[in-house]
């Protein structure tokens, strides 16, 4: 019983770590601690800004960073996959605490781990790869413009109580306070952001450039009493020590409200996390596991809530740094968590001074990082079905949520798709046919009665070209006695054709006529046959190839003279 349970259990939970260890040694260690640590580095000031950006406490995206980072590179199905807070939920967390607070926000979260555990246990991982590039490139820069946009009250310096979520009020709060520029703090933001821009990459392997950005800010504020807003004039620093357990409150009656916004979090959860470990993939030259991606996504995120945090997922920019440092194993994942819990235990009274004119400047190279924006100058070069979902899902994002504009740029992309396998399907005479108007006689036709049409279908039928069977005795100059259907080529079919192909059989048999079935292809025929088709037309009248089908229905043709 033991044996069953466990493997049961192991065929649903199979953490890469596990199989990382098998062959470790000190060497593979002693990179995996340089990777860690340079990450962890480098996730010290993205989880602070990405915290404040969404309207959390600052430590509320490093207890995120340490205890999702953790978890995610412990559990997860990936190699190298850095968990933690990212850019691309700043839009989304920021909306749902101004809706429903902070507290419904970490319920929203813990939702969204234990979907996400769901989408992992019945294998939806591998499903994520059907969501269209365009689709993906359309709301990732839409969230990079709207990280963009709540960084101005910051990068400016306007004197803005509170920044509002939705887009034209924005737009509205920027408008009136723009002549409340801060100079002293536009120029520290501008002097950040040029220095992150430009740093040479290869001095950024030994000091990363906005770990170099952060000291010189915070350096500048502390030496110089420069007055601009800091973590400790806005927040009043960051607590040393431990994060401390704290379950969120709830009612029964507000989780109906919070579905929605779960739903948000955990799909885009699983798209980045399962986008990042595949561009790891790539890097390493291996393959991760999606599914087990998913429930160590989960997991993350049904803990951390519990410790003040906020959603997580896989972190694109953190994970390419960690392969680039030379990471083997998720052990290096490991190290980046404890890196950060030992800087909170040791440094983070200095935290202080951090000013957030630099944590914003770190913000707007990561959007401009993030945004696709060379598939706006290539639109030109796309099907204009791919571009009419790359940009409604752009501006949905931008204008509405990343929620409306999933669901309608799925729909646009499912009709545009719908149309294009439409479009190759074709239903047409046979070159076999017999046409009473056709004065060359060809060798194919000789052995074809006078009766019988031949119809040759290609492709996929289903809803959306099962309207192409029900035209066949429309387009027939002469009703035949006896149509076959060439259906070797038919590689799918769904209840809508079937249901069509009925229709077509019992018209011809309310005149008379015949219909026969040639050579159906695997699937066709298993659903014809389940269905009771074949029943309705008679087996004799189901065959494998064209000789057969042209045999029975000469034997058609002589019953129905005979009748006659």
């Amino acid at each position: 019983m033991q044996k069953i349970i466990w493997a049961k259990f192991s065929q649903y939970f199979r953490p890469r770590l596990i199989e990382s260890l098998r062959d470790y040694d000190k060497s593979r260690f002693s990179t995996d601690v340089t990777a860690g640590i340079t990450v962890g580095i480098i996730a010290l000031p993205l989880a602070i800004a990405f915290a404040i950006a969404s309207d959390a406490k600052p430590e509320a995206g490093i207890f995120t960073a340490i205890i999702a980072g953790f978890i995610i590179s412990a559990l997860g199905g990936s190699r190298v996959q850095i968990g933690g807070p990212t850019g691309a939920f700043i839009v989304i967390v920021y909306g749902i605490i101004a809706q429903y607070g902070y507290a419904n926000l970490l319920i929203c979260t813990i939702m969204a781990g234990f979907i996400l555990v769901a989408m992992g246990l019945t294998d939806m991982g591998s499903l994520i790869k059907f969501f269209p590039h365009p689709l993906i490139s359309g709301f990732t820069s839409g969230i990079a413009v709207l990280i963009l946009l709540s960084q101005v009250k910051e990068f400016f310096g306007l004197d803005i109580d509170k920044m509002p979520a939705e887009f034209f009020q924005k737009l509205n709060a920027i408008y009136h306070a723009f002549s409340s520029v801060d100079p002293l703090t536009l120029a520290l933001a501008l002097a950040s952001t040029l220095l992150i821009w430009f740093y040479p990459k290869t001095w950024g392997r030994r000091i990363p450039a906005p770990i170099l950005a952060l000291v010189i800010g915070t350096a500048a504020v502390a030496l110089f009493k420069l007055p601009v807003d800091t973590i400790g004039t806005r927040f009043g620093g960051i607590p040393q020590g431990l994060p401390t357990f704290d379950p969120p409150e709830f009612t029964l009656s507000s989780l109906r409200n919070l579905i929605a916004p779960a739903m948000t979090i955990a799909l885009l959860g699983a798209i980045e996390s399962l986008l990042s470990a595949a561009v790891a993939d790539g890097m390493i030259d291996d393959k991760h596991d999606p599914n087990q991606e998913l429930i160590a996504q989960g997991i993350a995120n049904i803990v951390t809530p519990f410790f003040g945090g906020i959603p997580a997922t896989g972190a694109i920019a953190r994970t390419a740094t960690n392969v680039r440092s030379g990471a083997t194993s998720p052990v290096s994942g490991i190290i980046h968590a404890l890196t950060l819990l030992l800087i909170v235990l040791i440094a983070a009274p200095l935290a202080k001074n951090i000013p957030l004119a630099t944590l914003s400047a770190i913000l707007v190279v990561v959007a401009l990082n993030m945004g696709e924006w060379e598939e706006f100058r290539t639109l030109r070069n796309y099907p204009r079905s791919d571009s009419s979902v790359l940009v409604a899902t752009f501006v949905l994002t931008v204008v509405f949520d990343l929620t409306v504009a999933v669901e309608i740029g799925m729909f646009v992309a499912i009709f545009f798709f719908i149309k294009r396998i439409t479009e190759l399907t074709h239903v047409s005479v046979s070159d076999h046919s017999f046409n009473p108007t056709d004065t060359i006689g060809t060798q194919q036709r000789k052995n074809v009665p006078e009766g019988v049409m031949i119809y040759r279908v290609f492709g996929a039928l289903f809803f959306g070209a099962a309207d192409k069977l029900e035209n066949i005795l429309a387009h027939t100059h002469t009703e035949p006695t006896v149509l076959i259907l060439k259906m070797h080529e038919v590689i799918s079919m769904d209840s809508s054709a079937l249901h069509t192909l009925d229709n077509l059989h019992a018209k011809l048999r309310k005149r008379g006529k015949y219909l026969i079935l040639c050579g159906p292809h695997t699937q066709p025929y298993f659903l014809m046959h389940r269905a009771g088709f074949f029943d309705k037309i008679g087996n004799e009248n189901v065959k494998a190839n064209l000789e057969d089908a042209l045999q029975r229905a000469r034997a058609l043709l002589e019953l129905n003279r005979d009748i006659a």
